[in-house]
């Protein structure tokens, strides 16, 4: 492959053991570097990217930089964007992980230059674009202080009684969720639109979910009372099905309309709205992966 461009989160360009991936990785390939220091920077670097003819980008961070990357090919047409390959380098790299891309730099590097592409979905957030997840609600606002109880409510795993607990302290949100074929009101907790598997650091919460079937998942938990914590803990250990309180579906196209804003993190990165549409863009990045990527349909 002749042009290859890393961009890299500034906040790791530093790092001695980035420099010393891309060193050895340039056996492998023709690669320039360029190094993101402010907002805008990823979009600017992918925009060269393209008017230099680079044929693959690689995105050196974590979700956030996946993410940054990911919205500024959206922008391009099919015939004008590189292929995007993924070198890890955030906290969680839940995208990576769940797509078994290595976390050994040097290796992940070696895969980003020299690995095959396959075409996966965008998900379309209102004006922005996502390859993850977007968590809605309480589960927009969670960071490293939340108890890992409510982690693990929110997540899927190792769910406890105590996570429910706090979980019944917080205020639902109220408001409609249109699908393909129905419209519904719903007292929302949390909300989970998934291309990919997992957020959070690990927590799966789309188990079945692949990224190349033209389809998100959804989950979302919906109010509850103290009294129907048995019934919750029921319809959480059948990660597939839908129940009263948990719904899982499948479909191209969502909405959500409230009167009070719903906070919304896509992929890292934080929104607020009351009126959103969700849109499926089926096979719009060809992004470079293991060929045994468990969430290749090919693969399951």
């Amino acid at each position: 492959m002749s042009k290859i461009r890393v961009i890299l989160n500034g906040k790791k360009a530093i790092l001695d053991e980035v420099r010393e991936a891309i060193f050895a990785a340039r056996a492998h390939g023709d690669i320039e570097v360029r190094v993101t220091f402010e907002g805008g920077d990823a979009t600017r670097f992918v925009n060269e990217a393209i008017n230099d003819n680079c044929e693959r980008i690689v995105a050196g961070g974590g979700d956030g930089t996946v993410n940054e990357l990911t919205n500024a090919l959206m922008k391009h047409p099919a015939d004008k964007k590189p292929e995007l390959a993924i070198m890890p380098l955030g906290t969680a790299n839940d995208f990576a992980s769940a797509c078994k891309i290595p976390s050994n730099l040097l290796k992940a590097l070696k895969l980003a230059l020299t690995g095959n592409s396959y075409p996966v979905d965008s998900i379309q957030a209102g004006d922005d674009f996502f390859l993850n997840v977007a968590s809605c609600g309480f589960g927009a606002q969670v960071t490293t202080n939340t108890p890992v109880a409510l982690k693990n409510f929110l997540g899927g795993g190792a769910y406890t009684i105590s996570g429910l607990v706090q979980a019944l302290k917080f205020e639902p949100f109220k408001g409609t969720f249109s699908l393909p074929d129905q419209d519904a009101s719903r007292n929302i907790i949390v909300a989970a639109i998934c291309n990919g598997r997992q957020a959070g650091g690990g927590q799966v919460l789309a188990p079945a979910a692949v990224i190349d079937d033209g389809l998100m998942d959804i989950v979302s938990f919906s109010h509850f009372a103290p009294e129907d914590v048995p019934q919750v803990l029921s319809e959480i250990q059948n990660p597939t099905g839908s129940g009263k309180f948990i719904e899982r579906v499948q479909v191209s196209t969502a909405s959500w309309k409230s009167e009070v804003a719903i906070p919304i993190n896509l992929d890292g990165e934080p929104i607020s709205t009351n009126d959103i549409e969700f849109k499926v863009h089926e096979k719009a990045i060809n992004l470079v992966l293991p060929d045994d990527c468990p969430l290749l349909s090919k693969n399951n």
